[in-house]
Parts: C-alpha cells; structure tokens; sequence
C-alpha cells in the first residue's frame, strides 16, 4: 500500500473518532444539562415548598396570636360588663340598706315589723323555747310585743305559747354611724334572731338578712335585666 493510501487512511479514521468523540461529548453536554435542569427543578421545587411551610407556619402563628388578642378582648370586655353590674348591683343594694334605716326609724311601721318577724321566726322554728336578740336599742320595743306576738304565734300554730328569753348579754349590733351603709364595721338596720334552747338552731330574721336573701334570690334576674339593657 502507497504511502498516500496509508495517509488517507490514517486521517480517515481519525476524522471517524474526532466524530464519535464530538458526537459522545455532546451526549455528555446533553445529558449533564438534563441532569442540571432536573436538579435546578428540585432544587427550586423543595425550597418553593420550604416557603410554604414557612408561610403557613407564620399564617398559623399570626392567626393563633389574633384568636389569643381577640379572646383577652373579649374577656377583658366581659369583666368590665360585669364591674359595671357588680357596682350597679351593689349601688342597688345600698340604697334598699338605706331604705331599711327608714323603715326602723318609722315607729309605728316598724313596731308591726318587729312583732311580725318574731311571729314569722317562732313559726319557722317550732319550739317551745327560744332566745332571742336584738339591737340594744329594740329591748323595750321588743319586750313591749312579746306577750302579744306569742299569743299569735299559739294562735296561728295551735299550740301552747312558748318560752321566749331575750338575751341580754349579746346584741345585735346598732344601725350605722350617719346612715354609712358601706361601712366596714357590722350593723343591723333591725329585726330579730331566734334560737332554739340548745343553740342548735339560729334564725336570722334581720332586715339586713331578709334583704340578702331576696338579693340573692332576683341577682340573677337583675343581671338578666341589665344585661339586656347594655
């Protein structure tokens, strides 16, 4: 074989192989380019995701803050309703407080008080012997209606007339100092408190009692109305 064959050869198998190698690298360029676009999506992909969580972790916090704020308005508006209630309320009950000092101021008004609240409390206890306390400054009032309340009470009970002890060692305590119905210090705007013999039963049959109890009994019903109102 000629030189020049073995020439034309030679430069045509390395043309063959340049070929294959630039046909190979650009498979290579292809392939990578692939394999780096694929990556970039996941890549892109999983940090869109991250910032979703993180949004939606923000979005939770913030609206789990907004539902905390928006409760401790709506307590705080709660408490201050029933602050405002409860200074109407206790307003009220003063004023009855008050209105009751007028009462035992009425001489006539309150002696038919005094001797019924005796009548009702021997009724409600059913003894045959009761003490009995009043303010310091009823005594006589009391002592004046006792005959006449026990023949009532064996009128109205059928029974014999009961034993009635005035206790004069405890008093109820006075009215208050100048009308100051929310003074710290105990009072008693009048009425009675029996007990049996032994101790063991004790009805209070005080204004100030009777008035708690009827505060306690409409308190529901006076807020109802006030709250109605607002």
């Amino acid at each position: 074989m000629k030189d020049a064959d073995v020439s034309k050869q030679i430069q045509q198998m390395i043309r063959f192989i340049r070929q294959e190698a630039e046909e190979k690298a650009n498979e290579i360029s292809v392939s990578a380019e692939e394999e780096f676009n694929i990556e970039k999506l996941q890549l892109l992909e999983a940090e869109k995701r991250k910032i979703r969580q993180e949004y939606e972790k923000k979005a939770k916090q913030i609206d789990v803050r907004r539902k905390i704020e928006y409760s401790m308005q709506l307590n705080a508006s709660r408490i201050k309703v029933l602050q405002a209630q409860d200074e109407v309320v206790n307003s009220m009950k003063d004023a009855a407080k008050k209105g009751l000092l007028k009462i035992s101021n009425d001489k006539k008004v309150y002696r038919k008080l005094i001797k019924d609240l005796i009548i009702q409390g021997l009724l409600r206890l059913g003894e045959q012997s009761v003490l009995l306390r009043c303010r310091e400054a009823d005594r006589k009032l009391v002592e004046s209606l006792l005959e006449e309340a026990k023949k009532e009470y064996s009128e109205k009970a059928n029974v014999q007339p009961p034993k009635i002890t005035i206790d004069d060692r405890v008093y109820l305590p006075p009215q208050p100092k100048n009308g100051a119905v929310d003074s710290h210090e105990p009072f008693c705007s009048g009425g009675v408190v029996l007990a049996s013999e032994d101790g063991k039963i004790v009805l209070e049959n005080t204004l100030d009692a009777r008035l708690d109890v009827i505060f306690r009994q409409k308190l529901p019903e006076i807020r109802k109305t006030l709250l109605s109102s607002t």
